[in-house]
């Protein structure tokens, strides 16, 4: 196998870091776009529908992490008709997942209305964007599965070019259906709709190799010890991240209780957390792919070093943002806001914000390792662990502190999150060494 060098992982990463700085235009595009009807109605509903959809989507984003771990470790053992099946079972499920939201849509819709009601207009125009935008669920999906895939082979730069394609064919098709046919919310929608078939037709052809040469014949794809072992990983993956929402959902109503100025600020600073993962997912990814096929391949000395490698770009990122978040970070809070309590109110916290890649990144990197290694059980324990001294410092430290003892909260959840997995890694080198 080829050795594990530091250009080795700056291939991997760097293709997914410009693929995330892309993801932020297009929902400006989409805000802009519509914008320009000049009612506040088609902007609210394009927003809320937007939300509602990402966050049923969000449930089975496992699929990317689970479908990397996997699939780097049977790339790493040279099991290539593994290596077909197991995109092929993720495929599976994200086809039935997405057939379940279009069958459950009008519940489901209805219950998101509940927790998150809108006037009468709004909430009419944004039924209408979802009614269309729900069918390309199952499309949305396997995305997660074929980017996932291409992860653990290394093809990362298939990564960037799916999302650039998408990113640009729904940007072109949004000014088109809503500047120029005056199609409105459903332009923006079917805007997206067609973007999704046409980065599915894509993924499949960026992936076109899993599907060749008899590789995925059904006993492989219904293996039941396989599915038993995917359907393990990716429950994991999803208990631990559905605790991590719930932390940062926590995090965003106890900032409401402090006033609506404090809340206002803290959204801007979260921006900031927002770039961070974007900036490091990169090379957690890296680590993802490198430790599993080490996995895979039997070898403790090669996870040791992808760990090592990954690590040192990912700490050397974390020190980099921090580095910029401190010096630059007033001129970013006035470019994201114009009201000035904000601006004075988010300056006052910027040094957690600084301080946040550097305690966090030590978790993001061993996330990535850990996912490689298919560590997912310890993931989670690790997670559990993490929120419950995460709610007791919050018990603490807000009436004491206030909004600084909110965001010290917060710091203590990453803190502790690498800590504890930094303390089960070993068992990441034993189960490669065990084969």
């Amino acid at each position: 196998m080829a050795e594990i060098t530091h250009a080795r992982v700056l291939k991997i990463a760097l293709p997914i870091v410009l693929s995330n700085a892309t993801i932020p235009i297009l929902g400006a595009v989409d805000t802009a776009v519509v914008g320009q009807i000049g009612l506040p109605a088609p902007i609210g509903a394009v927003g809320i529908g937007a939300v509602i959809l990402s966050s049923l989507y969000w449930i089975f984003g496992f699929l990317r992490m689970g479908t990397t771990g996997l699939v780097s470790q049977a790339h790493g053992t040279g099991d290539t008709g593994e290596v077909s099946a197991g995109l092929m079972r993720a495929l599976i499920i994200a086809g039935i997942a997405g057939l379940s939201l279009i069958v459950l849509q009008l519940p489901l819709f209805w219950a998101a209305f509940q927790l998150a009601p809108a006037s009468d207009e709004v909430e009419g125009l944004a039924r209408d964007y979802l009614q269309i935008r729900i069918w390309g669920a199952p499309l949305t999906i396997s995305l997660y599965a074929f980017t996932g895939w291409l992860i653990a082979l290394e093809r990362t730069r298939g990564v960037l070019l799916l999302q650039v394609a998408m990113n640009a064919l729904n940007v072109g098709l949004d000014l088109l259906f809503v500047l120029g046919f005056s199609w409105g919310v459903q332009g923006v929608a079917g805007a997206t709709l067609i973007s999704e078939i046409g980065g599915v037709l894509l993924a499949l052809w960026l992936c076109r190799a899993a599907f060749a040469g008899g590789l995925w014949r059904a006993r492989a794809i219904f293996d039941r010890v396989k599915l038993a072992t995917m359907a393990r990983v990716n429950t994991d993956i999803m208990l631990r991240s559905i605790l991590l929402q719930a932390s940062f959902t926590s995090f965003l109503f106890l900032g409401a209780g402090q006033g609506d100025v404090t809340l206002a600020a803290n959204q801007v600073l979260l921006q900031f957390l927002q770039i961070t993962a974007f900036a490091l997912d990169g090379f957690a990814f890296s680590a993802e792919s490198l430790v599993g096929q080490a996995v895979g391949a039997h070898s403790a000395a090669r996870l040791r070093r992808a760990s090592i490698v990954s690590s040192q770009w990912g700490i050397g990122g974390a020190l980099v943002l921090g580095a910029v978040f401190l010096l630059a970070g007033p001129a970013i809070i006035d470019l994201m806001t114009t009201a000035p309590n904000v601006r004075i109110e988010a300056r006052d916290y910027l040094i957690w914000i600084a301080a946040a890649p550097l305690i966090g990144g030590p978790a993001w990197m061993l996330d990535g390792i850990f996912i490689g290694a298919t560590l997912t059980r310890e993931m989670r324990n690790a997670m559990v662990v993490s929120v419950a001294i995460y709610t007791a410092a919050l018990f603490v430290l807000i009436p004491l502190f206030g909004n600084h003892g909110l965001w010290a909260g917060l710091m203590i959840l990453n803190a502790t999150r690498g800590l504890t997995m930094a303390r089960l890694y070993p068992r990441a080198e034993a189960k490669a060494s065990s084969g």
